[in-house]
């Protein structure tokens, strides 16, 4: 297996999913991400001028998850039946229709309301992104893939702060718009655009790829079969009664919510713990949030393309989550000092960024078919409800204690409980 994965044409086979997948899904998810947390921003002004708590924002911003945990599962598994074509044009153009009708927010309610719907609509996009990579990506080349494609949630956020940035500091008043409606309506319109491309660009497998040679695609073909018949002769689960009943997958989705509430209990609030770091201004805020991003970039492939290399899952991903829990408790602890802060903020944007990718190729190494489906979906809805009570718990701790400090030690913990479960419970897992 090592000699194929290396071969003259494995090479070229992976060379070319590289060039046609992975840019385009990284486009993809970068306009899903800064859409799902373009929030952070728009409460620097919004919550001003509509008169709305943090405690207000907090719910708001954490009911999306509740919308999305609600349909993860169906979503997913009704992209495994229909094809990822068609089913990820729907959901990118209903969430993007959605998001710009945050334009309208005025009342409380309406802003609950709309979030809910915003999750409702991106229900299944990131997990069917990772049910798709399995379609094309022999477990070899997986977690190097999964890694490049989320990039893109660093790269949201290297773009998406200056240009958030810049569209609510020159864009204010425009048209009688405030800045925060410029930001929500701006950012949608990318979704309904690639919605419509995603029909024209994507296959739903292999089998359809036009673009890859007749020896090409039976090469590949042929490794994806070859890991599907393994899975099956270990007796790896391949119905979703199955997964919804092993224990792996519910710890799964405990470690994926434990580092998901340091990735949105970061994201949602960054913006603010900046702004409020030498009070900045909208244009530096935006441009000061961009660097925790720009460091987890680069660790993110560099530590999955190390997962591959030894293939080694476990310490990748605890020793990752331990790096981003010391970076929350020292911008915790240099709360006060820009400089220690934000280099606090980076090594905890690092960490917990460089661990989701490698974190899906333990689900991946044991489901299949509608469990990998159905498996997937359940794990990062569980995990995502991390996104719901994240925000809403910062909100509280900030609200009780006037900082952000204490709010700050508690994800770091979050991220040490995953660290515990992944050491003892997955050491073994290739």
């Amino acid at each position: 297996m090592p000699v194929a994965q290396n071969s003259p044409l494995a090479l070229q086979v992976y060379r070319k999913l590289n060039r046609r997948l992975l840019p385009f899904l990284i486009c993809l998810f970068i306009i899903a991400y800064l859409d799902r947390v373009n929030i952070g921003f728009a409460k620097l002004t919004m919550s001003v001028q509509l008169g709305f708590s943090d405690g207000v924002y907090g719910l708001g911003a954490g009911i999306f998850f509740i919308g999305y945990f609600l349909f993860e599962i169906p979503s997913n598994l009704i992209l495994q039946r229909v094809g990822a074509k068609l089913w990820i044009a729907r959901i990118m153009i209903l969430w993007g229709l959605l998001s710009g009708a945050m334009v309208f927010v005025s009342t409380p309610m309406q802003f609950y309301l709309l979030r809910f719907l915003l999750g409702v609509g991106e229900a299944g996009f990131f997990p069917g992104i990772i049910l798709y990579l399995t379609y094309w990506y022999p477990a070899p080349r997986r977690a190097k893939a999964t890694a490049t494609f989320m990039t893109s949630v660093a790269l949201a956020g290297i773009i998406g702060g200056p240009l958030s940035g810049v569209i609510m500091t020159y864009l204010d008043g425009a048209a009688a718009l405030a800045g925060w409606q410029w930001l929500f309506l701006i950012e949608a319109l990318p979704a309904v655009m690639l919605g419509i491309v995603v029909a024209l660009w994507l296959e739903n497998g292999p089998a359809e790829a036009a673009w890859l040679s007749a020896e090409q695609r039976r090469w590949l073909l042929a490794q994806l079969y070859a890991e599907a018949e393994r899975k099956e002769q270990l007796g790896h689960l391949t119905g979703f009664g199955k997964a919804l009943g092993n224990a792996k997958v519910w710890l799964l989705s405990l470690v994926y919510f434990s580092i998901v509430m340091g990735l949105y209990g970061t994201s949602f609030w960054l913006p603010q713990i900046v702004s409020e770091l030498g009070r900045q201004s909208l244009l530096h805020t935006g441009l000061l949030t961009a660097i925790p991003y720009v460091v987890a970039a680069i660790g993110m492939i560099l530590i999955g393309h190390c997962s591959d290399r030894f293939n080694e899952r476990a310490w990748h991903i605890a020793l990752s989550a331990l790096a981003g829990s010391v970076g929350l408790v020292l911008s915790a602890v240099y709360h006060d000092n820009l400089v220690w802060a934000l280099a606090g903020l980076a090594l905890a944007a690092l960490g917990i960024l460089s661990a989701l990718p490698v974190f899906w190729s333990l689900p991946t190494a044991f489901l299949s078919g509608t469990a990998a489906a159905g498996g997937i979906a359940l794990i990062n809805a569980c995990g995502n409800l991390a996104g719901y009570l994240s925000p809403v718990w910062v909100a509280w701790i900030k609200t009780e204690t006037g900082s952000f400090t204490n709010a700050l030690y508690m994800l770091a913990a979050w991220l040490i409980i995953a660290a515990v479960i992944v050491l003892v419970k997955f050491r073994a897992t290739r």
